[in-house]
């Protein structure tokens, strides 16, 4: 929608644009929706129902169409707990195309970067997450990037392969950490294109079908 002298505004937000540009220009109609919370308040839970919900749309809509696509609907990386009983020992990336994982933060890591407790493993890390966001960033329908938190903003690499990612316009789902206040995670609450949408105990069961509403409205 065009609203004042230089500008585009998605939902109620002024996106700035530079004057003069033509339609074939326009960019930032996808909102980046960045669904955050306290720890264990289901942000992964509510991410996975909302990519259960669109991978299912997609599927009947371009089964109606009779049109057939390699390209995976949605693609990126998804941090997973290590568990051993309800002690979380560590945390792993996978790529959700590939289904490749590595072991990005563990108790056991012997390492002299530590966080929370963890050691860090930054080249398993960045060996997984990084071509799982640039693949998804060039060739998925909806790029997903589980989770921006204390681990992995401390590789430098993660952090920029993030930012280019978030420069493409297309559905953008993310899980963010609620209290960190790294630049990245500053920048993408400030964005113009961005919905911050936080999980608690009274909207998890009905947050999922938000968020699916507010993207499909674009795509």
């Amino acid at each position: 929608m065009r609203g004042t002298r230089g500008k585009w505004f998605i939902y109620d937000k002024p996106v700035h644009k530079p004057l003069g540009f033509g339609l074939g220009e326009i960019v930032g109609i996808h909102p980046k929706i960045g669904i955050t919370g306290l720890p264990r308040s289901g942000k992964s839970a509510v991410m996975e129902k909302v990519l259960e919900m669109l991978v299912d749309e997609r599927k009947r809509e371009i089964q109606l169409r009779g049109s057939l696509s390699d390209a995976p609907i949605i693609g990126g990386m998804q941090t997973v707990p290590i568990l051993e009983g309800s002690e979380r020992l560590g945390y792993k990336v996978v790529d959700i195309v590939t289904k490749e994982e590595a072991i990005m933060a563990h108790k056991s890591i012997d390492s002299r970067l530590r966080v929370l407790g963890y050691g860090i493993d930054i080249e398993a890390l960045e060996s997984v997450a990084i071509p799982a966001i640039e693949y998804a960033r060039d060739e998925c329908e909806v790029l997903v990037i589980d989770e921006i938190g204390k681990f992995a903003v401390e590789s430098e690499a993660f952090v920029n392969v993030v930012r280019s990612a978030l420069e493409v316009d297309k559905p953008t789902l993310l899980t963010l950490h609620k209290k960190s206040r790294h630049p990245l995670l500053q920048d993408i609450r400030r964005r113009d294109d961005g919905r911050i949408l936080e999980v608690t105990p009274v909207n998890r069961a009905l947050l999922p079908y938000k968020i699916h509403k507010l993207m499909r409205e674009t795509y």
